[in-house]
């Protein structure tokens, strides 16, 4: 009498075995998915409560007045709103902006080959040399700046070496101009362009560039068709990191710029510290904060799109 073998069950010639389902086969990782988001949502609902609360703050008290002695009075006044398409307020805005994309520029161009050379030609070094680049920046930002003030004073070391070989006379500044504002910049954030790059750096395939150099031929070419492309979410991410702070810095341009050099960041401290009027100042911080909202959703929807494209 025949036995009647089920495919599904068996291991041998009758068929193949039946596949686990995917349940079954990722159930540990899917709870350790689950643990992991459990364990961040505390401090992730805490962190979103102050921020939204925060914003709330700032946008009612944009729409507020002062009494006569300089107290911020909630209300429903578009006069601060109305006020931020003053020439000078736009003047200042426009003057930030492009402070902050010049930073990213310099800080790119900069922090590209260092990471370069450090993640692919550092050898046992990289530590090291990472963590030459990175501790001196865990000094206070204000120290930093105020030391960075003194090499690029007009008796610093700086202009004296450079008047020393004819590069510079005595009527060369760079402190109180647009140069010394946007030489604090980059001095204050570069660390945040060299870190992303040199993590995309570091993860990146090392045969691709092998690989690009018989196809393109000369390392320009290489690193224009296989390094940038592969590394072009670290770009942005360090692009990102660096104009975000950039665009809202005070400190560079207070101790290295003059009052044609104010930012957006000068600006608002002085509404609220100096001018008594926290509305006012209330409504230019939310116009800066549109700004970088709009440079962070750019950022991610390029990610979301790099991401799909990976996918496929």
């Amino acid at each position: 009498m025949a036995t009647h073998t089920n495919p599904d069950l068996s291991t041998g010639a009758s068929g193949p075995p039946r596949p686990t389902p995917p349940s079954r086969r990722r159930g540990p990782s899917a709870r350790n998915n689950r643990i992991w988001t459990w364990l961040m949502l505390p401090g992730t609902l805490w962190m979103a409560a102050f921020l939204l609360a925060s914003l709330a703050l700032v946008a009612t008290l944009a729409l507020g007045t002062t009494d006569p002695l300089g107290n911020p009075r909630f209300g429903f006044n578009t006069d601060n709103i109305t006020a931020l398409a003053d020439p000078a307020y736009r003047s200042v805005m426009l003057r930030s902006l492009g402070y902050a994309l010049l930073t990213v520029v310099i800080c790119l161009a900069v922090a590209y080959p260092v990471a370069y050379a450090i993640a692919l030609h550092g050898g046992r070094f990289k530590n090291f040399l990472i963590a030459a680049i990175v501790v001196p920046f865990f000094a206070n930002y204000l120290v930093r700046m105020y030391g960075w003030s003194v090499v690029l004073s007009d008796d610093g070391p700086l202009l004296k070496g450079l008047r020393s070989v004819g590069l510079a006379d005595g009527d060369t500044k760079i402190l109180q101009t647009g140069v010394g504002v946007i030489a604090g910049l980059v001095y204050g954030f570069i660390v945040f362009m060299v870190i992303p790059l040199y993590a995309a750096l570091e993860r990146m395939d090392v045969s691709l560039i092998e690989a690009g150099r018989d196809l393109y031929g000369g390392p320009l070419r290489t690193f224009f068709h296989v390094t940038l492309p592969a590394t072009r979410q670290g770009a942005a991410a360090g692009c990102v990191l660096v104009f975000l702070p950039a665009m809202g810095d005070f400190v560079s341009a207070q101790l290295m710029g003059g009052p044609d050099q104010i930012m957006i960041g000068n600006l608002i401290q002085d509404k609220f510290f100096q001018g008594q009027n926290w509305p006012l100042g209330s409504a230019l911080t939310m116009l800066m904060m549109a700004v970088l909202f709009l440079g962070m959703l750019g950022y991610l929807r390029r990610t979301r799109k790099d991401e799909a494209e990976a996918a496929r």
